[in-house]
């Protein structure tokens, strides 16, 4: 496959969209809100998002007026977020029927996953993003069914994908690593099987990690990359004669990041094996769609004619390589400051 100078500028325009403030681990993970009847007037509250503000933009709740607020509002640190609760009384027909808005979704770039349970029993959940950022909640008999729990959490797995740089610039990196289509096809799908296996086993909480320390990596795994990139091919390594195994190597690593956006917002009790499945399928979905494009902009690069060092796989690795090492620092001193 040879790079010509669109892959360059989608490098250049991936790293120039996160250079703005906030370059942290996983900064475009989603927010959460939970409004829980208890009953036929209580509501408890519990709104969570990340700790880094997506493009400095604030991400919050906007509740109908009629919901009265109770209690004042704790806001407490977890490792990668901010968890706030609160109750409010939403008069005697509770939430059915009012419309509930997340504020910044659009500037900031990220979604919001709404979780609902009536007092009755039944539950709802929406994906809420900057083109769709309000919700009306349904009456308290709605239950939501299998299909819905998948369309929303194969949205969020999409979206996660997109939004995350990190991610994309790896598999752009794997994509001028390697030559051929058989081979680009096996290295892509050892990434899927390596993070794939790791998200799973993470969301099920069968292995336990710590968020910070793992987004560090991630940004390492993506140095090394680009250190592999400006090599002399004519002296093949070790990873440009087995990059499946390297991508399945990073796969894993990746897989952890992935799960940890996935915990910002909880798998639904009862449906949990289809929702873990959906947010893969939707990450894996925004991964081909990345690779489509950038294959359908090479095409357009060859067609101009465009001279093919300008965005040779060297000339990307210079891109990738110092953003990756910010990254690094700046990941490493937040993995520091939460162990301290």
């Amino acid at each position: 496959m040879r790079p010509m100078t669109f892959l360059a500028l989608a490098t250049w325009l991936l790293a120039t969209w996160l250079l703005p403030p906030s370059v942290r681990a996983d900064p475009l993970a989603p927010s959460l809100l939970e409004l829980r009847e208890m009953d036929d007037q209580l509501v408890a509250v519990r709104w969570k998002t990340p700790l880094a503000r997506p493009r400095g933009v604030v991400i919050r709740p906007v509740l109908p007026e009629r919901c009265r607020q109770l209690t004042a509002t704790v806001t407490e640190r977890e490792t990668m977020a901010w968890v706030s609760r609160w109750s409010m009384d939403c008069g005697p027909s509770g939430l059915a029927g009012l419309e509930i808005d997340i504020e910044g979704l659009g500037d900031s770039g990220t979604s919001a996953l709404v979780r609902i349970r009536f007092v009755g029993g039944g539950s709802v959940r929406a994906v809420l993003r900057g083109d769709a950022p309000t919700f009306q909640v349904p009456g308290q008999q709605h239950v939501q069914g299998p299909f819905g729990v998948a369309r929303e959490y194969l949205a969020l797995g999409f979206m996660h994908l997109l939004s995350g740089v990190d991610h994309l610039l790896f598999v752009l990196g794997l994509l001028l690593l390697v030559g051929g289509w058989r081979s680009l096809l096996v290295t892509v799908t050892a990434f899927t099987l390596g993070h794939s296996v790791t998200l799973s086993l993470a969301s099920l909480g069968l292995i336990h990690w710590s968020q910070a320390p793992v987004e560090a990596a991630i940004a390492f795994s993506i140095f090394l990359l680009a250190v592999e990139l400006a090599r002399d091919r004519s002296r093949p390594t070790f990873l440009r004669r087995y990059p499946w195994g390297m991508a399945a190597g990073f796969g894993l690593l990746h897989g952890l990041g992935f799960a940890g956006a996935l915990a910002e917002v909880g798998l639904p009790a009862g449906e949990i094996p289809l929702a873990l499945i959906s947010f893969n399928v939707g990450i894996e979905g925004g991964q081909l769609l990345f690779i489509g494009l950038l294959v359908g902009l090479q095409r357009i690069g060859e067609w101009l004619s465009v001279p093919a060092w300008v965005g040779s796989p060297r000339a990307v690795a210079y891109v990738v390589g110092p953003l990756a090492v910010l990254w690094c620092c700046e990941r490493t001193v937040a993995a520091i400051g939460v162990g301290g």
